[in-house]
């Protein structure tokens, strides 16, 4: 009799709600042990952990996905060294985002037996006793470990709670991550890949729904960078870091400005790189606008006029060439309608590329940025006088 109660409600005797939150909080702890000490901190360094938090975290990943760290970490650095590629382990782009959404597990435990990219993109991760002897060696103890503890906390519930921990990282991180986080969303920044942001509000998955903003700086502990979004992954570290266990090493760089200055130096230059993604992406605010205002004065029919408004957001990507075919005839019978359009595109293009040449000289780099701001000031179009305001304005970084 007491066995048959104890399979009813286990040890905790909890109620159906109580179980809901349980799981809730069972599931979160795994997410905040990807997203803080998996991605952020083994994969990217941009935070150190107390070896306590550390400890913590690849004990409880072990018990409830069976991942190594060498392994997740490899797969997460290959997918950025060829995002979008056919060599991106999980892109949506190349696989299709059924694939990667519904099956997003089966293409990690695929690169997984590759050895080339454990050996290429795994340095640095853990490789003591207990990663050798235990969570590499009884990779799939863990998870029965876990599912004991479930039974025992929750009674015959515990398979239920179990099955939702076991299903939650390789849903939501291998395949909403990877394939959603990569096809639809907002994107703040034109990020050279298709990452996207899910949500502006990283709360379910703590944090990673900004992957545009991750895959823009993608070595900054702090995920959110407008005021509306708000990264759960970022607070936790700060209340590990007020408690002396973790250390934040790198955040994206926040613009700062001050009055324009008057000449261009290297001081300049060095803002302006640091700043790129934040000045194209005001450049592509003054395209859109340029292009409201350009719609109005051509006088266009009304099906024409939606067909050239459609471009839109297309002109946030700096690369023309990454725009599909059909959305480029459209640019350039716009271009070649528009003077103001034609010099906004060609001077972006010119302005990406002083950063983007990696056999110019700074010198030459500097000199380039200096006649380009004299002709977009010159120009008598709004945007480019804008863009180059906001080059005089960056504040330089302080060492």
């Amino acid at each position: 009799m007491y066995f048959l109660e104890f399979l009813d409600g286990g040890v905790l005797n909890l109620s159906w709600w109580q179980l809901i939150l349980a799981t809730l909080l069972l599931t979160h702890v795994t997410i905040a042990a990807v997203t803080i000490y998996l991605h952020r901190s083994q994969a990217h360094r941009a935070l150190d952990v107390h070896p306590i938090v550390s400890h913590f975290f690849r004990a409880w990943l072990w018990l409830t996905t069976g991942m190594q760290t060498k392994e997740w970490v490899a797969i997460h650095r290959k997918h950025h060294a060829k995002c979008e590629t056919p060599e991106d382990p999980h892109s949506p782009q190349t696989r299709g985002i059924r694939k990667v959404l519904w099956q997003g597990a089966e293409l990690y435990m695929d690169e997984a037996n590759n050895a080339e990219t454990l050996a290429r993109y795994g340095q640095g991760t853990p490789n003591d006793w207990l990663e050798r002897n235990v969570y590499s060696r009884f990779t799939w103890q863990g998870c029965g470990v876990m599912l004991g503890a479930d039974l025992i906390l929750f009674g015959a519930a515990g398979i239920a709670v179990w099955a939702v921990q076991m299903i939650w990282i390789p849903f939501f991180a291998a395949g909403v991550i990877n394939g959603i986080g990569h096809y639809w969303g907002y994107r703040n920044y034109d990020s050279p890949d298709a990452a996207t942001n899910i949500s502006p509000w990283g709360i379910l998955i703590g944090g990673e729904e900004l992957h545009n903003n991750h895959h823009t700086y993608p070595t900054s502990a702090k995920l959110s960078s407008k005021w509306f979004e708000f990264d759960l992954g970022w607070a936790y570290i700060r209340i590990l870091s007020v408690l002396g266990l973790a250390k934040v090493l790198r955040v994206a760089p926040v613009p700062k400005v001050a009055e324009p200055r008057p000449g261009i130096d290297v001081q300049t230059l060095q803002a302006v790189i640091a700043n790129r993604y934040d000045l194209l992406s005001r450049y592509a605010r003054g395209l859109r606008a340029t292009l409201n205002e350009e719609l109005r004065r051509l006088g266009l029919p009304s099906a024409e006029k939606q067909r050239f408004a459609a471009l839109r957001r297309w002109l946030r990507k700096s690369d023309v060439a990454a725009i599909p075919p059909a959305q480029q005839q459209t640019l350039r019978e716009l271009l070649g309608r528009s003077r103001p359009l034609q010099t906004l595109v060609e001077m972006r293009a010119e302005l990406a590329a002083i950063w983007e040449r990696g056999n110019a000289s700074r010198e030459q780099m500097l000199a380039n940025l200096q006649d380009w701001i004299a002709r977009a000031e010159a120009s008598g179009i709004r945007a480019l006088q804008d863009a180059a305001l906001r080059i005089r304005s960056y504040a330089p970084a302080v060492s």
